[in-house]
């Protein structure tokens, strides 16, 4: 054991990369007359357990990393304080829909056939789920596009949230925080993404905050794990055959916290690669944060 463990000399857990049969080879070479269970039972006293890899290490550390998430916080908040919105908003994996496997098993008496190869070619389409997610109402909006991710049908989705739920819970507000990633249809870079949301703010004459999670931290973005855990879990092990599938499992997604979630279809063709001009660039109505601008900014109504 000693050559091929490796622990946590911390907690004292410790693992090792041989299985009980080959260490009871092993023992019995030796000249020990011992069983593969009987080496299970003795590794499970020494605290030894099977353990799989765990995705905690950041490859990517801003060095103004820690700052941003303490302004995040703070400014998240002040919102709910006054009763104003708060989103936390990301696209959820791209599926296929068709007849094919989906992680993770669910109570049958048969076994459920699907397709033994999952390639795009044969499958019906492709679902975009872009979801929204109210951190005060603790309740989710998913989109699921047909076409492509791009920040017009990110913030098309919002806008049906908006009219949809939004403007219903919160009939005097004139302010939304948006929590988003940094990139994606959402990417802070991107000037579609700006110019899109002014055409939101014009529309609905919010005063829209944007706030993004610094790169490489898009796992601690409440939205995946307050909303997209819930539904990956509730579809798990059950092929995703239509949209209609699909938005059935979105929208019967609840947890004990009171969590409920929206759904629907959006089928508009969205483009790819639209560029903005100068000229609109500088017509954007943008007011940087004083904190880290290149993350944090505002969009008031023209």
């Amino acid at each position: 054991m000693k050559d091929a463990q490796a622990g946590d000399p911390v907690s004292g857990v410790k693992w090792t990369h041989k299985t009980t049969r080959k260490l009871s080879h092993q023992l019995q070479r030796q000249g020990f007359v011992i069983g593969h269970m009987t080496v299970r039972r003795l590794l499970k006293a020494r605290k030894y357990s099977l353990r799989t890899n765990r995705k905690r290490l950041a490859g990517v550390q801003d060095p103004e990393r820690d700052r941003q998430f303490r302004y995040l916080d703070r400014l998240r908040h002040l919102f709910l304080k006054r009763g104003e919105p708060v989103l936390s908003v990301d696209t959820k994996k791209k599926e296929l829909v068709g007849n094919f496997k989906n992680p993770g098993r669910g109570w049958r008496r048969e076994w459920r056939d699907v397709l033994d190869h999952d390639f795009p070619s044969i499958a019906q389409g492709h679902a975009i789920p872009y979801g929204i997610y109210d951190i005060g109402q603790k309740a989710g909006f998913v989109v699921i596009g047909t076409s492509h991710e791009t920040p017009q049908f990110a913030v098309a989705a919002i806008r049906r949230w908006w009219k949809a739920v939004g403007r219903v819970c919160y009939p005097a507000t004139h302010r939304v925080l948006i929590e988003a990633d940094c990139g994606g249809a959402n990417d802070s870079r991107k000037w579609a993404w700006k110019a899109a949301l002014q055409d939101l703010a014009d529309e609905t004459g919010l005063a829209i905050t944007v706030t993004h999670y610094p790169p490489g931290a898009s796992k601690w973005n409440p939205i995946e794990h307050r909303l997209f855990s819930l539904i990956s879990k509730n579809w798990a092990g059950e092929p995703l055959v239509s949209y209609e599938t699909m938005l059935k499992f979105i929208r019967t997604t609840k947890s004990e916290a009171g969590v409920r979630c929206r759904a629907c279809l959006d089928a508009r063709v969205y483009k790819t690669g639209l560029t903005i001009s100068q000229e609109e660039r500088t017509s954007i109505n943008l007011v940087p944060r004083k904190v880290l601008p290149q993350w944090n900014y505002s969009l008031h109504p023209r």
